[in-house]
Formats: structure tokens, C-alpha cells, sequence
């Protein structure tokens, strides 16, 4: 009796577990937006709903080819598989599906000319999955690409929060322009200690003005990249960029190491996302 007692307890244990790895949902807070002096809540998504996310909000990047990064999986549109809107909370979930022709498949949902801004505070509260082979990611890119050659990296980028699943409890907030970017070796970036990343949500904070960039981990300011007033080629951020929220597997860095197959489905949830204007 004993050892039967002993081993459904360790087969409960095991698929709580699993469930939570699929669809973290513990440690949500109030979703109500707080107040905060100076700012202004100017759009947001509360995610009190159920079902595909809100249409009005989001759309999708689609599409497999590495997108630029080597990356494996296929990202899907309105496949709740990969992204949806349940207890409050958006999922984006990674599955090993062996679908259009591509081993894993994921989201990659975007605000293009949804919700595109200059300047602001832009807050993200998210729990990260764990896992080898697992890159999430909060950033933003331009919507008009009018810089430079017209692409990437002249009309910049900004990663309000990276995490790469191999390297545990570490989140990664950096810029990438014409001077300074990954395939230089010479992107601005910082690193911040968060143990309990996957466990808990915390808030991925950016403040966006004319003359610098503040990335925040809750309350922890632990980025700051300046204006050097030089032109584009060092501040591409003088225009519209428009929000990403995404779970890309293996790629240059996130599969650095490999990807476990035994850790699918994997997912990364999303509390709310909220911008901010400055009020003079």
C-alpha cells in the first residue's frame, strides 16, 4: 500500500508539473493598471479574455526561413496551439508538431499599425519557460524603415527583455542600430539576475525619451543607452516602432547549446501590456 501510495503521489507530482510548463499561470497579479505620476495609459491589452488574442491589437508574423537568426520554428496564425488567451493571461507556446514542413512551431504576435509609438513606457509583465533550445522575447521594431539601406540593423531595434533558456535566470535588455549591433560584437546590452524568472511573473519595463533608453526589470533600472546626437546611425529612435512578442526555438543563440525535446510544449505567458505617454 505503501509503495503504491508513494508512486501516484510522484505521477500527480509529475503532471502538475507538465501543466505548469504548458500554461504558467501562478503568481498573477491585479491586472487593474496603476496609476503613475506623469504617465498616461495610452493602450493596452489586459488579456480578459478567451480565445485568439484580440484581433484589434495584434497581428502575426508568419512564416519559417531562420528569420535571420537561424532559428527552427514554423510561426503560425490564429492557431490557438501556439497563441491564445486563457485564465487571464496570453500563452504563446512552443510544440514539437513536425508542422508545414518544420519541426517545432510557435507565435510571433506584433502591433503593426495596431499600436505603433514614439517615446513612452512600455510594460510587459511575463513569466519566461526554462528549457534548452527556448528563446523569448519582448522588443520592438520600427514601422516605416526609412534609415540607411531601408533594413536591419539602420533602422534599429530595441529587446526590452531576452531570455535564452539554456542560460537560467539571466534576462538580457540591449538596442541594436548601425554603430552598434550583434553582428558587430558591438551591441549595447546589459544582463540582469533574476532567478526566478521562469517561476514568477515580473514587469519588463522600457522608458523611451528623445535623448536615452531606460530598461527596467520591476523596479530595477539596470540599462540605460544615451542620444549621442550623431544621426541615425547611432539613434534610429526618433519614430514609430511597434511591439513583438515571441517564443523562438534553437537559432544562433537560443540553440546554442541544443534544443531538449523533451521539454515541449513550452510557453511563455503574458499578464498584460501596457504603454504609457509622458504628460507635460
Amino acid at each position: 500500500m505503501y509503495k503504491r501510495y508513494m508512486l501516484l503521489a510522484l505521477l500527480l507530482f509529475i503532471l502538475g508539473c507538465k501543466k505548469n510548463t504548458s500554461n504558467p499561470t501562478e503568481n498573477k497579479p491585479d491586472p487593474t493598471p496603476p496609476e503613475k505620476k506623469g504617465w498616461n495609459l495610452v493602450w493596452s491589452d489586459e488579456f480578459n479574455y478567451k480565445g485568439l488574442p484580440d484581433s484589434t491589437k495584434w497581428g502575426y508574423d508568419v512564416g519559417g526561413g531562420g528569420w535571420g537568426n537561424n532559428e527552427l520554428e514554423y510561426y503560425t496564425s490564429m492557431r490557438k496551439e501556439n497563441a491564445r488567451v486563457e485564465d487571464s493571461v496570453l500563452v504563446i507556446e512552443a510544440r514539437l508538431d513536425n508542422y508545414m514542413g518544420h519541426k517545432y512551431t510557435s507565435a510571433r504576435i506584433v502591433s503593426t499599425n495596431k499600436g505603433d509609438w514614439t517615446f513612452g513606457r512600455f510594460e510587459i509583465r511575463a513569466q519566461v519557460p526554462g528549457g534548452k533550445g527556448t528563446w523569448p522575447a519582448i522588443w520592438m521594431l520600427p514601422t516605416n524603415w526609412t534609415d540607411g539601406n531601408g533594413g536591419w540593423p539602420d533602422n534599429g531595434e530595441i529587446d526590452i527583455m531576452e531570455y535564452v533558456g539554456y542560460d537560467k535566470g539571466k534576462i538580457h535588455g540591449s538596442i541594436h542600430c548601425n554603430k552598434y549591433n550583434w553582428k558587430q560584437a558591438l551591441q549595447k546590452t546589459s544582463i540582469l539576475s533574476v532567478p526566478d524568472a521562469e517561476s514568477k511573473f515580473h514587469t519588463y519595463a522600457m522608458e523611451w525619451y528623445a535623448d536615452r533608453i531606460d530598461l527596467y526589470v520591476d523596479s530595477i533600472k539596470y540599462f540605460t543607452f544615451k542620444n549621442e546626437d550623431t544621426g541615425w546611425q547611432a539613434w534610429p529612435f526618433y519614430k514609430n516602432f511597434h511591439l513583438l512578442l515571441n517564443l523562438a526555438i534553437g537559432g544562433s543563440w537560443g540553440g546554442a547549446q541544443g534544443v531538449d525535446d523533451n521539454i515541449f510544449p513550452r510557453a511563455m505567458a503574458i499578464d498584460y501590456v501596457r504603454v504609457y505617454k509622458w504628460v507635460d
